[in-house]
């Protein structure tokens, strides 16, 4: 079994800047592409930013040059620098992995349980 574990949500003025850091558990052979999406309260879960295990990196695009996604593959671990965060940044933030896993290997797509980010104006 494999599990996910954020830290790092809170709140912060405009502006303001935090780092969000997920730690991968458990029986794992390997993990693929590891990610942070977003959910704000009426819409839709969507990605905010991911990074490969060889380091390319995608974002979206409305936090480009803003956000700095990173991993530690050695640690299993991701983490989102955040800066410059506007009220529209403020939403459930969950940390998502691709992991092959147990004594098949096999590959599935892990998430952990959000914390919450809230940028006030």
């Amino acid at each position: 079994q494999v599990q996910l574990v954020e830290s790092g949500g809170g709140l912060v003025q405009g502006g303001g800047s935090l780092r969000l850091s997920c730690a991968a558990s458990g029986s794992i052979f390997s993990i693929n592409d590891m990610g942070w999406y977003r959910q704000a309260p009426g819409k839709q879960r969507e990605l905010v930013a991911e990074v490969t295990n060889g380091g390319s990196t995608n974002y979206a695009d409305s936090v480009k040059g803003r956000f700095t996604i990173s991993r530690d593959n050695a640690k299993n671990t991701v983490s989102l620098q955040m800066n410059s965060l506007k009220p529209e940044d403020t939403a459930v933030y969950y940390c998502n992995a691709a992991v092959r896993s147990g004594r098949n290997f096999r590959l599935a797509t892990y998430w952990g349980q959000g914390t919450q980010v809230t940028v006030s104006s």
